[in-house]
């Protein structure tokens, strides 16, 4: 039998004992194939194994204690995935990937999953379906967008950029704002409503280096390795897999190209997941700076905006910036011949 870590992957042995012990019941062992593929909350695992709360969440305590998944809470959300990092999240990987995706048991599961995913899915589509026309007055809420824009335009520099892309571009006010320094630009979004006002938008401000696309964040219908700088703005909250996203956006950065991500500080404002649809309630630094560093990016801390007078649902937006290494070495490079 082959060894269940990679040999250069050792651990202590009681992690290892006590990994095992917990992923060795039928039903812990289906969690674990459900959060390879998904952040999921307890009410969701409920719905798709049939099972009791209660229940559900005795079998998620073992595997969180195991450290087999890891759990984070969000008010009075909790969210599990399968362990990222830890003696045993190579065990989790492993075990996962030896399961038959054929397995009866598992494909209905998956069958199950599907239909949460697409139940969020149009959720999401009613909300900026009937939001479109106001998207901008929504976002505004929160902080005063010039604030956030100024930040942005100065992390982005005067220099030109080639390739820009957009993701979750909304109505097109980040496009109206970057593509004047593009030579070409590209925004996606999931929604022809939206996307019908970010062609009105940029249309009357003559643009004419854009193109816009309908298409999931999570399987981009854009080119990969061109980008040299692609923006991701306040989307991230919406999303059920935020570190899927990145990757993929990832996948479509040039070599030395730079990421963007704006998003919310973490905060307490629960009546942002029922009235508009937000998924998470914002994220932590050490949160997004793994993602991107998981995703091959070097990032630092966030550039923080908190607003004037905290109150009145005001929240802190963060930004993000992460670096292909390629960019990174060859300014380090510069810095030292300069030197």
């Amino acid at each position: 039998m082959s060894q269940i870590l990679a040999p250069d992957a050792h651990a202590p042995f009681e992690p290892i004992l006590s990994a095992l012990a917990a992923a060795g019941e039928a039903t812990r062992l289906r969690l674990l194939a459900l959060l390879s593929e998904a952040e999921l909350a307890v009410s969701e695992i409920v719905a798709i194994l049939g099972q009791s709360q209660p229940r559900v969440s005795r079998h998620l305590k073992l595997l969180v204690e195991a450290g087999l998944v890891d759990r984070h809470r969000e008010g009075s959300w909790a969210f599990f995935l399968m362990s990222q990092s830890g003696p045993a999240a190579a065990l989790a990987r492993d075990v996962v990937a030896r399961l038959d995706p054929g397995d009866p048991l598992l494909a209905a599961d998956r069958a199950r999953l599907a239909e949460v995913r697409s139940q969020r899915a149009e959720q999401a589509a009613r909300y900026f379906a009937a939001q479109a026309a106001n998207w901008d007055a929504i976002r505004a809420m929160h902080l005063p967008e010039e604030r956030v824009e100024a930040a942005v335009r100065e992390i982005v520099g005067a220099d030109p950029v080639e390739a820009l892309l957009d993701l979750g571009a909304g109505t097109g006010r980040m496009l109206e704002v970057l593509a004047p320094q593009a030579a070409r630009a590209v925004g996606v979004d999931q929604s022809p409503q939206m996307l019908a006002l970010a062609r009105a938008r940029l249309e009357r401000a003559g643009l004419r280096n854009v193109q816009l696309r309908q298409g999931d964040i999570y399987a981009l219908p854009v080119e990969r390795d061109l980008y040299d700088l692609v923006v991701i703005h306040q989307v991230l909250h919406y999303l059920d897999d935020p570190a899927r996203a990145i990757r993929e956006a990832r996948r479509a950065l040039a070599p030395g190209g730079r990421m963007i991500i704006v998003d919310f500080a973490p905060h307490a404002e629960e009546h942002l997941r029922a009235v508009h649809a937000h998924r998470r309630l914002g994220f932590s630094a050490e949160e997004i700076v793994g993602c991107l560093e998981a995703a091959g990016l070097e990032a630092g801390p966030p550039l923080d905006l908190a607003p004037d007078e905290p109150r009145g649902g005001k929240l802190t937006v963060s930004i993000w910036l992460g670096r292909d290494r390629a960019r990174s070495l060859a300014q380090s490079n510069a810095a030292r011949d300069v030197a």
